[in-house]
């Protein structure tokens, strides 16, 4: 027994008017109308939320019981790994189903993080790193570390990190969830100036995520009942891995939690990286989409570069990465981020990704990440062939 997907729903992603409840029925919503179910059909719940004192919610599990009245008293769960409580969310669901404890469960990736400002915004993230040594650093200081340390090993590469914020913007122009649907060119990017102040140097603003409103849900019931939908796709291989927190206490350069995710996910899957058609990766910071293309095993350490410049990872290239506009463009409201990759990877594998559909799409993989590589959740996605 294992999950199939067969729904999904998905808010804009944004500096959004809506509340984290509005949010979370929203997703919930276009979730179940997709996959045309009753909501008296559903077994269970599994909401991500990162939260880290973004909102005053911090018991939302519930809220999901807003959707219908016939989903009151349906065990419903809250999961937060960080920036993979999405992905957690829908690990915990997926288990249940092949445990035989549930056979329809719905999914929500939530985050509401425009109610602070970016000062608030840092202060609620850094909770996700290991206080007793890293406390009162931000996020982008920490991948400014990871930058620092990757320049000189492998010399500055700026410009690198330049292109593939350029590279995920120009792919966020055909996605209409995106939160900036603008394609503001390598050259803004690669320019330290007003507008693109350096933020955590070397890192610039264009380096950076964006400060995100939004939600995410999924459709997973068992494969047994994939029939009765219009359509299903399965999970060829879920694996995850957590590292030490303490920075200190791992080789930075190697990305090691994120790398053994990968691999394990091949194995299970019986692939390897060339068989992919398409990726969707955690680049909270242009440095981590670099870092990622080396610990998935699609360059050599030091060498990720060359996949930039060869057109590789670009939407036309052999493994396009990130044709949403990933994080960087797309958005990254924290505990929507990992339902969000799930719910446009199968749409890409269904052929409903709309203007961001790449033509003969079959296998593609999920990397969502918590942390600095501290919750690493790696999916390998596949048309159930119903």
């Amino acid at each position: 027994m294992d999950a199939h997907i067969v729904g999904w729903g998905h808010t804009p992603f944004g500096r959004m008017s809506e509340s984290v409840e509005e949010l979370v029925c929203q997703a919930a919503k276009e979730a179940i109308s997709h996959a045309n179910i009753d909501p008296k059909e559903i077994d269970g719940i599994w909401l991500g939320h990162y939260n880290g004192g973004l909102v005053p919610d911090g018991f939302i599990s519930s809220l999901a019981l807003q959707v219908s009245p016939d989903l009151r008293f349906t065990p419903a769960t809250r999961l937060e790994n960080a920036c993979a409580s999405g992905s957690a969310a829908v690990f915990a669901a997926r288990n249940a189903i092949k445990a035989g404890t549930a056979k329809v469960t719905l999914v929500i990736g939530v985050e509401k993080m425009t109610a602070k400002d970016t000062k608030g915004v840092a202060e609620s993230l850094m909770t996700a790193s290991y206080q007793a040594e890293e406390g009162g650093i931000t996020f982008p200081q920490v991948f400014g570390r990871y930058a620092d340390a990757y320049f000189q090993a492998h010399g500055d590469k700026s410009e690198i990190l330049a292109r593939i914020a350029a590279k995920n913007h120009t792919n966020s122009v055909k996605n209409p969830l995106a939160q900036m649907q603008k394609d503001v060119g390598f050259d803004f990017c690669n320019l330290v100036s007003e507008k693109n102040p350096l933020v955590a140097p070397p890192l610039r603003l264009t380096d950076c995520s964006l400060i995100s409103d939004g939600a995410a849900a999924l459709i997973m019931v068992a494969d047994d009942m994939s029939n009765d939908f219009d359509r299903a796709v399965s999970f060829k291989a879920g694996g995850q891995v957590n590292d030490f927190l303490p920075m200190s206490s791992r080789d930075i350069l190697k990305f090691e939690g994120p790398a053994e995710a990968f691999r394990r996910a091949f194995r299970e899957a019986k692939i390897d990286v060339s068989d992919l058609d398409f990726a969707e990766v955690h680049d909270c910071f242009t440095i981590a989409e670099l870092l990622i293309y080396e610990a998935m095993g699609l360059a050599k350490p030091g060498r990720g570069s060359d996949l930039v410049l060869d057109g590789t990872v670009h939407s036309d290239g052999a493994l396009p990465i990130n044709l949403s506009g990933g994080l960087k463009a797309k958005g990254h409201p924290v505990g929507a981020t990992g339902v969000s990759m799930h719910a446009l990877t199968a749409a890409q594998i269904s052929g409903e990704a709309g203007t961001l559909q790449k033509e003969g799409a079959s296998l593609g993989c999920i990397f969502n990440m918590g942390g600095s590589g501290v919750a690493n959740y790696c999916s390998i996605l596949e048309n159930a062939g119903i």
